[in-house]
This record gives C-alpha cells, sequence and structure tokens, in this order.
C-alpha cells in the first residue's frame, strides 16, 4: 500500500523546513523528504542534503533526486522503513512531482499544504530575511543526527514545544549555513587544527609532549592520529583515553567539525631520553 503523502510547499526561504516539524505533529506524519534528505522519527536515514552542495544548481538537482547513487539509495531506505505517510517539502508541485516520480512515489494519494496556509506574512519575511542577510538553513533533525552529515559547517539546535490536544510534544531542528551561500565559505588550515590538538594535550599532565599530529579529512568528518611521550607508563590506557577524549572535544567544539575518530599512540616515555 502506497504512503499517504502531504506536500509543502512554499518559494526558497519562506520557512518550509522551520515548519516542516510542525506540520509533520500535526498530521501524525513521522517521515520527511527535505533537500535530498530521508529523515524518520528525526533520524536521517538516507540521502545527501543539498545544502552541502557548491552551487544553487548542484542543490536544486540533488533536492529532486537526480543522481541514480543517490536516488537508489533513498529509495532503499523508503523500503526498510516502510512509512504509512511522508512530509515532502517542495518550492512548487511541478517539483513535488519531480520527487514522488524520481522515488517511485507518483501514485500515492496526496495532500497539499501551501506555507501561505501556516505562516503569516511577517513570519515568511523574517524567514526570507534570515536567508538573505545571514545565510541559514534549518533541516527538520536534531543536531546530533545533522552534525554527522555536516561536517564543518555552524549547525545549533532550536528546540521547541509543540502542544496539540492536550499533549506537550518537544520538538528538535537544526539551524545551518550551506556552502553555497553568498556569504562565502570559511576553511580551517590542518596546522590550525593541529596545534588545537596540541593544545588540548597541554592541559594533560600525564603527556610529557606531543611528537606528532596528522589530520585526515574526509566527507563525512576528520581523523586524527597522534604521537605522543607519556611521563610515566602509570595508568597509561586512562591518559591515552582522556587525549582521545580531550581532542574531541576542543575540536568539535571549536570548529562544528565532526571527529570520526582520535588515534592516539604512545611512542615512549620521557625517561627513556
Amino acid at each position: 500500500m502506497a504512503p499517504v503523502i502531504y506536500a509543502l510547499i512554499g518559494p526558497s526561504g519562506s520557512g518550509k523546513s522551520h515548519r516542516a516539524s510542525l506540520v509533520a505533529v500535526d498530521k501524525g506524519v513521522d517521515t520527511i523528504i527535505d533537500d535530498g534528505l530521508l529523515i524518520h522519527h528525526g533520524r536521517i536515514e538516507a540521502g545527501r542534503s543539498a545544502k552541502r552542495e557548491a552551487t544553487r544548481m548542484a542543490a536544486v538537482k540533488r533536492a529532486i533526486f537526480e543522481d541514480p547513487d543517490h536516488r537508489a539509495e533513498v529509495i532503499a531506505g523508503l523500503k526498510t522503513i516502510n512509512p504509512d505517510s511522508i512530509l515532502v517539502l517542495g518550492t512548487s508541485e511541478h517539483m513535488i512531482d519531480r520527487i514522488l516520480a524520481a522515488l517511485n512515489l507518483d501514485a500515492a494519494p496526496r495532500h497539499v499544504i501551501r506555507i501561505e496556509e501556516i505562516a503569516s506574512p511577517d513570519e515568511r519575511r523574517i524567514a526570507h530575511y534570515v536567508r538573505r542577510t545571514e545565510g541559514k538553513h534549518v533541516i527538520p533533525a536534531p543536531t546530533m543526527e545533522v552534525r554527522k552529515s555536516f561536517s564543518g559547517y555552524l549547525v545549533d539546535p532550536l528546540r521547541f514545544i509543540f502542544r496539540k490536544k492536550g499533549l506537550q510534544v518537544e520538538v528538535e531542528k537544526s539551524i545551518v549555513r550551506p556552502t553555497y551561500s553568498g556569504l562565502g565559505r570559511f576553511y580551517i588550515a590542518d596546522r590550525v587544527l593541529s596545534s588545537m590538538a596540541v593544545h588540548a594535550v597541554g592541559e594533560i599532565p600525564e603527556i610529557d609532549r606531543v611528537l606528532r599530529v596528522m589530520i585526515q579529512s574526509t566527507v563525512d568528518g576528520i581523523i586524527i592520529q597522534l604521537d605522543v611521550i607519556l611521563k610515566s607508563p602509570r595508568h597509561a590506557f586512562n591518559t591515552l583515553r582522556l587525549v582521545q577524549q580531550q581532542v574531541r572535544q576542543e575540536i568539535e567544539t571549536m570548529t562544528s567539525l565532526n571527529v570520526l575518530a582520535v588515534q592516539v599512540e604512545a611512542r615512549r616515555m620521557a625517561w627513556d631520553e
């Protein structure tokens, strides 16, 4: 049986993603398709966000699932979760049609909700102003989920309480700034990350010094490798684990990068020198 489709339609920057979680709760929908992502119960199950693309044209193509591998991944995700209903976001009915056709959902019954029905003119103007001046976008998923897919982006949580028929539902969304924003890009050099790692380790008294830091960058985040000299073999395992924790916390807090792993090796003891 095909899932029931709710289509939320509105111009870019009108606040669709901001309102998506509210609409989903109101309609009893637990699955959202937004800008190339398949989100189920607040978890990103499949896809790649259009907000990660380098150009607006690439973002549009990503949002309508033109890439065969991307499309196949999301179709497989839909088969796995098998939702009863789905909220699909788009800028027009034509865009919704293309998304549904790409995902083999074009035969599903649908209900159209326009942003004008759920957001006032002032609210839409504010959403457009924030998009234009600050380059911010909302993703209807918790920050911990979004950070996995948006390494290096500034991601902030947005939480609020939604009340419906006497029930209180806590909803968390995430605010990100995409790379194709006209406000420009930022880069963090490996030497800066290395300096941060050395600084974090310097606060651990059991470490004599850091010999080497290597940074491996991937699309999903970074892997940090450190070679250190211990002052003593006492509690060596706990000390190295503390190094991992300190370095991860420092890098993620200061840069918003997703640290996939911190690999630490004790090369020798200080007394060997």
